[in-house]
């Protein structure tokens, strides 16, 4: 993991929306790996996404599931790199034991019309065999401006909501609000 956030650190605050009052103790629990369901944390950018994936993760990791963290951008190049030295079936193995894959930042950088495909690819691979908790700042109406195909955007959306724990994050940045304490000291 990229950051040493953990779960006991995490503040749940007002501002997630989560679908049922279990959620947070179905999430902390990491049951959702066992029957491989996601976790889609979509919202505002420095309130917490990140944090949570990351505490989830090393939950998971602690509980014994095989956990990866990659940033959206970063597996794309992979794919692509893969793909052009025709190794990509090589690549994929590597998730072969993995049963939480965290993809962070969903919708920051669009991709092209390859990577999508690739990227499409993978997460049809995964559908039903793996959890995948994915972040975004971007609502599921506004992924076309990252996938270049709507009918692939529509699919790959279908595919990660279809057993999936939905949590939206609004308010304050934390960073922000972190930024603007230290400059009035």
């Amino acid at each position: 993991m990229p950051f040493a956030k953990v779960l006991g650190g995490y503040e749940w605050h007002p501002h997630i929306k989560l679908p049922t009052a279990e959620t947070r103790i179905e999430l902390e629990s990491c049951a959702f790996i066992q029957r491989a369901e996601n976790v889609v944390l979509v919202g505002s950018p420095g309130t917490g996404k990140t944090h949570l994936a990351i505490g989830l993760g090393r939950k998971a990791c602690e509980l014994g599931y095989e956990t990866r963290f990659l940033r959206v951008s970063d597996l794309v190049i992979e794919l692509e790199k893969h793909w052009r030295n025709h190794t990509l079936e090589q690549f994929k193995r590597r998730f072969d034991k993995v049963k939480c894959v965290i993809l962070d930042e969903m919708g920051y950088v669009p991709f092209t019309k390859e990577g999508s495909e690739l990227l499409f690819q993978l997460i049809s691979d995964w559908y039903e065999t793996k959890s995948i908790i994915i972040t975004s700042n971007l609502e599921f109406s506004q992924w076309n401006r990252v996938f270049v195909d709507p009918r692939l955007t529509a699919a790959l959306v279908d595919r990660l909501i279809h057993h999936a724990h939905i949590l939206s994050f609004t308010g304050e940045s934390y960073r922000l609000k972190n930024a603007l304490s230290n400059t009035s000291k």
